[in-house]
């Protein structure tokens, strides 16, 4: 499960379209207080710049209550969400101009998700090639 609020669900959706593409099952939902739901061993990705999103950080104490494994990709390494998850990825500076920080972070977050999937690329090569060909037929017959 991918979960974010506020700017940050925009890099969700993106990480959850690219897992998708390769053969994971995903889910990015609207409503993120569905991820106490997930079953021990599943995974967790919560993206928030500021580490602080409370709906963010809530969902991902409720994932890891019921056994989820939780990452947090976040701009602050001291913040409630690197501190709740079991894998804390910090990534972007938390020290910009204010308003500058939004698109420094985001740019960051999505260089990260390009970096993890491309990590599972490699981990689940055959797996996920096949599923990125199939994804590559469907979108071929949309092509003009």
């Amino acid at each position: 499960m991918v979960v974010a609020a506020g700017l940050s669900a925009a890099v969700a959706a993106d990480a959850a379209h690219r897992l998708r593409a390769l053969g994971c099952v995903v889910d990015a939902p609207a409503d993120p207080l569905t991820a106490a739901q997930l079953p021990p061993g599943a995974v967790c990705l919560a993206i928030s710049h500021t580490g602080a999103t409370r709906s963010t950080v809530d969902t991902a104490r409720r994932a890891r209550r019921a056994g989820a494994e939780v990452i947090g990709l976040t701009g602050h390494a001291q913040s409630p969400l690197s501190e709740t998850c079991t894998h804390a990825l910090v990534a972007g500076r938390q020290d910009l101009v204010f308003g500058l920080e939004t698109t420094a972070s985001r740019i960051a977050h999505l260089v990260t998700v390009d970096a993890l999937t491309q990590t599972l690329l490699t981990l689940r090569a055959t797996a996920a090639e096949r599923t990125l060909r199939l994804s590559a037929d469907v979108t071929a017959d949309h092509t003009y």
